[in-house]
């Protein structure tokens, strides 16, 4: 199941589950209440028996000068419950039968195991169709997930024809005649359109079951090297130990392209862009010196962009991919100063 469906499922049980378990346990401790009621009022009709003809062996028997206390009710205190009646033709001494406490909190532990295991098998009932309630509920969400990832894959396949024309015939017309700033715009307006296609195919894709080792060494050499040709005033700068991580290649290749990408594209003219690595907390930065982020809490929002360039979609997918490969990224950045991504990949981490 995808992210989404797990989430879905996990809320439909916890709703459907929680109600019922709270509807259930309420009604339980109800009927509890009026079982205990009951057991009085049983005892205290077995004591009225008793006191007409004594044969009796659950209740201790005894003749006490009169209280203050009713005949014929019930009475709890710390020595069981208690219960007196009259004597006939007696004004000195009335009879009081005694239930110890002993054998009271037996009764109620009886009670109590009982309404207990009840409760427990109907409790795994409603355990049982609470799953089988999500998975029916995930059907209408499933479909509708597939149905969309359908229609983005062959409007992402349709992209192919127009995006080659485009590239094409803005390459003959650079060679017609030269460089131009018209030119320049709508082919850096079709890079971000190839971007955004890299992005949303990696995204379709499931890349919790596809994982290996990955040398992040060789990773970010790649991607440094890549993008000094493209960026040539952008000094990029390494600055850490070769560690290894287990997780997809595609997914993190995007995420690493993305962030470096964005570090030099948005920098500032001989701009830096620095990439370390603390084994303390192991976090992996990539701090540049740019146009720093205003707002850095929305930067992961869908279509929240700063800057002109750009679609405003690239970081919702990276984070969307973080998430994805249990990676928790975070920034910090200030205007004009730079901004710093953060990667934390403890639970991708080998040594």
């Amino acid at each position: 199941m995808s992210r989404a469906e797990i989430e879905s499922f996990l809320k439909s049980f916890v709703l459907f589950f929680g109600s019922l378990g709270i509807l259930i346990a309420t009604l339980f401790y109800i009927n509890y209440i009026q079982a205990v009621h009951n057991l009085d009022e049983q005892l205290l009709s077995e004591m009225k028996l008793c006191s007409f003809d004594l044969k009796c062996e659950k209740f201790d028997i005894d003749f006490i000068e009169p209280r203050s206390e009713k005949f014929y009710t019930l009475y709890k205190n710390k020595n069981g419950l208690n219960s007196y009646y009259p004597i006939p033709n007696s004004q000195k001494y009335v009879m009081h039968l005694n239930f110890s406490s002993n054998d009271y909190n037996t009764e109620l532990q009886n009670l109590k195991k009982s309404a207990f295991y009840i409760f427990l098998a109907i409790l795994g009932v409603v355990f049982v169709l609470s799953i089988l309630f999500s998975i029916y509920s995930l059907y209408p969400l499933r479909n509708a997930l597939l149905l969309t990832q359908e229609f983005i894959k062959d409007i992402l396949h349709d992209f192919n024809t127009p995006l080659s024309s485009l590239r094409l015939n803005s390459a003959m017309l650079k060679r017609d005649i030269g460089e131009n700033e018209k030119l320049s715009r709508i082919e850096k307006s079709i890079d971000n359109v190839l971007a955004l296609q890299q992005h949303l195919r990696s995204y379709l894709q499931n890349h919790t079951k596809e994982k290996e080792q990955i040398d992040i060494i060789t990773i970010l050499q790649a991607e440094i090297y890549m993008l000094e040709k493209n960026y040539p005033d952008i000094k990029f700068k390494l600055s850490l130990q070769n560690f290894h991580i287990f997780t997809n290649k595609e997914a993190f290749l995007r995420i690493i392209d993305n962030l470096l990408t964005n570090a030099a594209k948005y920098n500032k003219p001989n701009g830096t862009v620095e990439i370390n690595y603390d084994e303390k907390t192991n976090t992996l930065h990539i701090i540049d010196t740019g146009k720093g982020i205003k707002n850095p809490k929305l930067i992961f929002d869908r279509f929240y962009k700063e800057q002109e360039r750009g679609l405003g979609i690239g970081l919702h997918i990276v984070k969307k991919l973080c998430d994805e490969l249990n990676i928790k990224i975070s920034v910090k950045s200030e205007p004009e100063i730079g901004s710093d991504f953060s990667l934390n990949l403890s639970k991708l981490t080998l040594r």
